[in-house]
């Protein structure tokens, strides 16, 4: 009598999830805190990691070689950064500055590559955030070429509150008007004449921080 073979078991894959994934640490990922006004990472440092904003707000500027700071881009939770490692760059190109309490999710660049290979719900993930934000930076140029600084203060403070997301934040951590000025490559005293402006129209409301109506959009929206 043949002996009986018996059939290998195979194990079904453990689904990735990706969001417990981003949320926590583990093997080559850890949570960093850190608060206002401190640094993440500065310019010339080594990019040997990426990062994910937990929780907070972040600061990304640009030092030139004569010292002028121009802020390139305000981060909320959910946003990835210093992404420019995967693509090469060794140092990194500019500074990200905490500008409320923020919890930060530093990952191995390695270890994102891995992902990126063997893990579709993440590639996808990533993907499509690295998409929306090129939509993003084309939109930021069309702004600066064709709208007023009226227009571009508007719309720099609805996409800080994330308005057209599934979940928006209305209420802003404490930014200055020095740095909504680079943002939008205008002057402190034109920001505060437009502040006043959207305050008293009831745009904007300032209780505990700043908070961002949708009636803001009317500005953006008008010729």
């Amino acid at each position: 009598m043949a002996p009986r073979v018996r059939a290998a078991v195979v194990k079904p894959r453990r689904q990735f999830d990706v969001e417990v994934y981003l949320e926590s640490a583990g093997p080559a990922r850890k949570v960093v805190k850190y608060r206002a006004g401190q640094p993440i990472f500065s310019q010339g440092e080594p990019a040997s990691d990426i990062r994910y904003l937990q929780k907070g707000a972040i600061k990304l500027s640009v030092l030139s070689q004569i010292g002028k700071e121009a802020v390139i881009a305000m981060l909320g939770p959910g946003d990835f950064f210093g992404e420019g490692a995967l693509a090469g760059q060794p140092l990194r190109i500019g500074t990200a500055t905490a500008i409320a309490a923020c919890s930060v999710l530093v990952i191995d660049k390695d270890a994102v590559i891995r992902l990126l290979r063997e893990e579709p719900t993440f590639s996808n993930r990533f993907l499509s955030y690295m998409l929306t934000r090129n939509i993003r930076i084309e939109a930021d140029l069309v702004d600066q070429l064709f709208n007023s600084s009226e227009k571009r203060l508007a719309r720099t403070l609805l996409l800080m509150a994330r308005y057209g997301d599934s979940n928006p934040h209305r209420l802003l951590p404490k930014i200055s008007q020095e740095t909504l000025a680079e943002m939008i490559g205008s002057t402190r005293t034109r920001v505060n004449y437009f502040m006043n402006k959207f305050r008293k129209l009831g745009f904007i409301e300032y209780n505990g921080g700043l908070k961002v109506n949708s009636s803001l959009l009317t500005v953006v929206l008008h010729d």
